[in-house]
């Protein structure tokens, strides 16, 4: 999946001569945490997120003594080195780039101009996604050697009993690298006989230990 397809291309935005209270004024009317600061032609310039705008504001109780300070242009308070993405990204890319960097959103650029913006909950959205858990199904894990092939073995005894899958996900097995785990979500609500056919094909399966079935 790639970025384009998960960001928000309907992205609110101000100028760097915008003050601090216009900021303020527009994240609690749009109810978003970042904003992007552009110029004339629509060009990335700054980036403003909810906490600069909580170091900048005064506390309630001197609201008065340093109303002035809302006055200030957003040039003063926003980010200038900002890490961003291109459409065509691909969505675990940027889901590195929010781990290693820890940030809360990644503008997204082409031909140097805002496009769009991914956030951590458009992130989050998409897993949901791409494993299917928002949809009815069964989650079933399997330990499997770490070759070639393994992925092909277990999904055609899951076929062979015409259950769909929904979402593959693949994992080293921590305790011994010469094993791996495939983490299948499957379209059944009872996933009983699908899990004894795998263990008769001989694949050890982790998730769900049923009561009465043995390892």
């Amino acid at each position: 999946m790639i970025v384009e397809e998960i960001m928000k291309t309907d992205v609110t935005t101000l100028t760097k001569d915008d003050s601090i209270a216009d900021a303020i004024k527009i994240m609690s009317a749009n109810k978003v945490r970042h904003l992007p600061i552009t110029d004339h032609v629509n060009k990335l310039v700054g980036l403003v997120t909810d906490r600069d705008i909580r170091d900048a504001t005064p506390s309630i109780f001197h609201t008065e003594l340093f109303k002035e300070d809302l006055q200030k242009p957003l040039e003063t308070i926003m980010k200038t080195e900002i890490i961003s993405g291109h459409p065509l990204d691909f969505a675990e890319e940027i889901a590195a780039i929010f781990y290693e960097h820890r940030i809360g959103c990644l503008p997204i650029l082409k031909d140097n101009k805002l496009v769009g913006i991914v956030t951590e909950t458009d992130l989050l959205h998409t897993l949901v996604q791409l494993t299917g858990a928002h949809q009815p199904g069964s989650q079933i894990e399997v330990k499997v050697p770490n070759r070639a092939g393994m992925l092909f073995e277990v999904t055609e005894v899951i076929c062979k009993r015409k259950a769909n899958i929904q979402s593959v996900l693949v994992y080293p097995d921590k305790k011994d690298e010469k094993f791996k785990i495939l983490v299948l979500r499957v379209q059944t609500m009872n996933p009983t006989l699908v899990i004894e056919d795998l263990k008769k094909a001989g694949f050890a399966v982790l998730w769900p230990n049923l009561p009465g079935i043995s390892l």
